[in-house]
Order: C-alpha cells, then structure tokens, then sequence
C-alpha cells in the first residue's frame, strides 16, 4: 500500500493535473475528501487566521502550525500538502521542518522564499531573500527527507519584487536544486503563467477564488490551466470565504429573530446533524466500540435503563 506521499508522487510521475482545495481544519479536509477530490493542501494564511485569530504576516510558529497539520492529514485517507512558510529560519532549519512534516504524515511541502517574518502572497510589502539562500534551503528540504517521494514545492514571490525574468531564473534554478514543483505566488497574467510552463518549470498556481474587486491572479478556467500545462492547482481561499459567508448569514438570520422574539429554522443555511455526524464518521467510532469494548462495559453503557 502506498503511502499518501508516494500517492502524491504518483500522481506527478504519470502527469495528473492535481486540483487541491485549501483546507484549514477537520471539517474542510473532510469535506474535500467526500467531494471526490485526490488532494488536499493547507492554506498557511486560512490555518493563521482561524487558530490565532490574526492576518498571515509571519506570526504563527512551525509547532502550531505542525501539530495542526498533523491533524488534518491524519483525519483524511489523501494525500495533504502544507504550507511550511520559510521554513522557519535558515538551511539548517528547513532541514528539521521538512523531517517533522515529513515524520507527521505529510505528502509534500511549500517552501518559500520570502524574508521573514513572511506574509500573505497578496499582501503588499514582501521580501525576498537572495537566490542562492533559497537554493541552499531547497536543497536542505531535498537532503532531510527520509523518503524521496515526499515532494519539495518551493514557492517564489520574485515577481512581486523582482519582475518576471528573475522569476524564470529563480524557477529554474530551484528545480535544479531539486524542487519539484515551483509555485510563482501572485501571478498577474495569463501570459506570466504561459511564459513558466514554456520555460520547462513543473508549475503550481493558486487561483484565488472569492475576491470581489480584481484578484492579483486572473481567474482562469481549470481545464485551460490544465490545457497549458500547468500541473497543479491550489484553491486556498475558496473554502475559508465559503464557510465565513455561510455563519455570516447564519448568524445574521439569529441575531435578527432574537430581536424580533421569534423562533426560527433554516435548514436551507444548516446542514443537519445527522450530516456532521457522517462527514466525521461518528458510525465509525460506534463500531470500533462494538469491536473493542467488552460486552457488558457496551451494555452497561447503550442498554441501562432510565429511571422513572
């Protein structure tokens, strides 16, 4: 049996266009899984803002967001890529961050080149740090891992700072150094992103679903990224922006019955919680209990009766 990095790698090996939505915790991973999907991969900026409740400008530490990964991935059957940021520090620490998330049950990790502290790829005020520190930190990903299945994604926000050419050569020279996918965040034309793939770089792009005014990446049909020879995609805001709009509406539709003194159900905002219940296997612990509890610890606790 294959393990969920070897799956991953699998699906590189022999071409597959992966789509991977963006998952920040339990029900959103789950979620993806049950919608059929092959991947999933974590948004550094949605696990940063729903754990510690702030914007994603380098404050969340690797404990948080390793232990937090650990239990996404272990929570689903397909493989999970994470935000690994920069790698909290230096060569050194990027060879001990890609062991923890490769020991955690990871498929693959997005390095970035970015100064740290790091922010969000569509904030304004980014840095990058110099092309042959990123190499070297590259290679360290490269060196830690136990398993060469375990796939190294290294992240550039050049264009942002640099322009386009010193993206391409960054690109390349990652893949050299042994990445094996690149992820050019904030691409800002169709063009730009025509330009990697011909250039011969194994390309990731975000597309940013759920931003009203125009997003710094065009949104742009899966099947013609698919067409063009992308070879993956990751859709880190959708489902952050899909489940904040959902208990914003909620919400409201409470607040608004509460003042008025009514009582009301809208199950068209709610799933029911026979629903939760699936989607987190609550069957699944029940037979386990079945299976491993003994007979009369199961009677004691389903078949007591209840006092008059």
């Amino acid at each position: 049996m294959l393990t969920k990095a070897q799956e991953y790698r699998r699906m590189l090996t022999q071409g597959e266009f992966i789509v991977s939505p963006g998952v920040y915790d339990g029900y959103s991973a789950r979620l993806v899984e049950a919608a059929g999907f092959s991947s999933a991969a974590s948004s550094g900026a949605a696990v940063s803002n729903s754990i510690l409740g702030i914007a994603d400008i380098g404050v969340m530490g690797l404990n948080e967001n390793l232990n937090h990964c650990r239990n996404i991935a272990r929570s689903i059957s397909i493989p999970l890529t994470c935000d690994a940021d920069t790698g909290y520090g230096n060569a050194v620490n990027v060879y001990h961050t890609t062991r923890l998330f490769e020991e955690a049950g990871i498929a693959g990790i997005n390095i970035e080149d970015q100064v740290s502290p790091k922010r969000c790829g569509h904030m304004s005020g980014k840095e990058v740090i110099p092309l042959d520190e990123m190499v070297k930190k590259i290679e360290a990903a490269c060196l830690a891992r136990r398993d060469d299945a375990f796939v190294i994604i290294a992240r550039t926000d050049a264009l942002a700072v640099e322009g386009l050419n010193a993206t391409v050569e960054r690109a390349k020279a990652y893949v050299a150094a042994g990445a094996d996918l690149v992820f050019p965040d904030a691409v800002g034309s169709e063009v730009h992103i025509k330009m990697l793939v011909d250039s011969g770089i194994p390309l990731s792009v975000n597309m940013g679903f759920g931003i009203r005014k125009r997003p710094t990446t065009p949104l742009i049909p899966l099947a013609d990224l698919r067409k063009w020879g992308v070879r993956r995609v990751s859709l880190p805001r959708m489902l952050p922006a899909a489940a904040i709009k959902a208990m914003t509406e909620a919400l409201q539709v409470m607040k608004e019955a509460y003042e008025q003194g009514i009582s009301v159900d809208r199950p068209d905002l709610l799933v029911g919680i026979e629903d939760i219940m699936k989607l987190m296997d609550y069957e699944g612990g029940r037979e386990l209990e079945c299976r491993l509890l003994p007979q009369d610890t199961l009677k004691a606790k389903y078949e007591r009766s209840v006092a008059e």
